[in-house]
């Protein structure tokens, strides 16, 4: 393990703000049942835990707000990156660990697996990835993950999930919902084909120029998705001021009948309607970035005079311009909120992971 002491961390994110951390803990060796990374992770955790000290996970920093006040208990980033590919009849066993870049786990099976092409340019580490059920162009992560490997710091051991005992749901998971766990590696299965899924959505259907519902090569969505994600700065690129962001900052709403009913007859328009999934019978799924460019936070709202604001390119995004604090990021998107639940009587929810103090 590597250890440091007050580790600036606004390098360390998308975002590029936020303060310090007290004391920063790498782990280094890989992970697996009985594994060394997975005996130092469990003794760090137990000092940890014996000083009463809260604990963080860093990984990519891409879906991370971290308050001006810094950290003040450990910061821990696991960093092994082995990723590991077996084909058995005629599909792809993959097993990742959770310092493994998401996007380079994508690249290496485009084009041999199918079921993760569209989640392409999405920035940060295999670990976090099941926390989110991160998604895109009508794919997530449930749909390909058969288990999770963790370390319950409940009960003090690595234990191994099921895709069922994850309950996913949008942008969700049961990682979410009890802390304590501690992501160590994930694995996958696909089908072995150089076909991408059916694509369901219409603007990626028609940048491959193929109907909606038929397929494409793998490898082709994947490289279509990424320069969309960059048309819309979701691609973190040190050139683009408009990809120093949290990604997404908002979840799309999800809607019952009669509260979808109450949006429609405060409009002007038809708003746009999505099919919530299995797990949300009989709701609705509507754009955030709809709400917020109608709510009057358009694209680039914030330029004149303030250091954050948001994304010329896609108003779901909140950027910092340089220079901008934690404060001014989360006063805006309060702004937002407040503004839309005025107009359209919906209140958005933040995606990112907000931590540490004021």
């Amino acid at each position: 393990m590597r250890v440091e002491e007050n580790v600036a961390l606004a390098p360390l994110t998308t975002l590029g703000l936020g303060g310090s951390a007290r004391r920063m803990v790498a782990v280094e060796a890989g992970f697996g049942a009985g594994g060394e990374g997975e005996a130092e992770l469990a003794e760090l955790l137990a000092e940890c835990d014996a000083r009463d000290e809260p604990v963080m996970v860093l990984g990519g920093g891409s879906n991370l707000v971290v308050r001006d006040g810094g950290v003040a208990g450990t910061v821990l980033r696991l960093q092994s990156a082995q990723i590991r590919v077996d084909r058995v009849d005629g599909r792809l066993r993959v097993v990742a660990d959770a310092g493994a870049s998401w996007d380079d786990l994508v690249a290496q099976l485009a084009g041999v697996g199918r079921g993760m092409e569209c989640l392409a340019g999405i920035p940060g580490q295999v670990g976090a990835a099941p926390i989110q059920n991160i998604g895109a162009y009508g794919q997530e992560i449930e749909r390909t993950l058969v288990s999770v490997r963790a370390f319950d710091r409940r009960s003090g051991e690595m234990r191994t999930l099921e895709r069922a005992d994850c309950r996913f749901s949008y942008r969700h998971s049961r990682f979410k919902e009890e802390p304590g766990w501690i992501v160590t590696q994930v694995t996958f299965a696909l089908e072995a084909d150089s076909e991408s899924d059916p694509v369901r959505y219409p603007e990626l259907a028609r940048a491959l120029g193929i109907h909606l519902g038929d397929t494409a090569p793998s490898a082709e969505v994947r490289r279509t998705v990424i320069e969309l994600r960059r048309g819309k700065g979701m691609v973190v690129d040190a050139d683009d001021p408009d990809s120093r962001s949290a990604g997404s900052f908002f979840v799309n709403p999800i809607l019952d009948a009669e509260s979808f009913a109450a949006l429609e007859d405060r409009c002007d328009e038809t708003p746009p309607r999505f099919e919530a999934g299995p797990m949300h019978p009989g709701r609705v799924k509507t754009s955030a970035a709809w709400l917020i460019e109608r709510a009057g936070f358009g694209r680039g709202y914030g330029e004149a005079g303030r250091r954050v604001g948001v994304s010329r390119k896609h108003a779901l995004a909140l950027v910092n311009r340089g220079g901008g604090t934690a404060r001014e990021l989360l006063a805006l998107a309060s702004e937002i909120v407040d503004g839309v639940q005025a107009r359209f009587g919906v209140r958005l929810v933040p995606e990112p992971v907000i931590v540490g103090s004021e």
